[in-house]
């Protein structure tokens, strides 16, 4: 007799852990969705801020072509006043040397 109740407190007590069980892995089962959710969330947040930083990339980008460009015009007037300046050193040299 004392076989069976112990064997019935044993059954009884494996169908109450079963349960809390269940209602425990139910409660984390809830955890990783809200955690998930979090997850989408901070998800969606990055990728607004990197689509952000993109247009503003993309807004350097296009100042630092107008930049590229303004160098090359002032690239092409050094080169010229160089070139002139040089022109006239030899021009004014060969005036003084034609004179002596």
């Amino acid at each position: 007799m004392q076989t069976m109740t112990r064997e019935s407190w044993t059954d009884e007590r494996l169908d109450e852990f079963g349960k809390r069980v269940d209602e425990r892995f139910d409660r984390v089962d809830e955890k990783f969705a809200e955690t998930s959710k979090r997850i989408d969330a901070v998800r969606g947040e990055m990728k607004e801020g990197f689509e952000q930083v993109d247009k503003r990339f993309e807004q350097v980008d296009k100042r630092l072509d107008r930049l590229a460009d303004g160098l090359e015009s002032v690239q092409r007037a050094l080169i010229f006043g160089s070139v002139t300046m040089s022109t006239a050193f030899v021009a004014g040299f060969v005036t003084l040397a034609i004179k002596i």
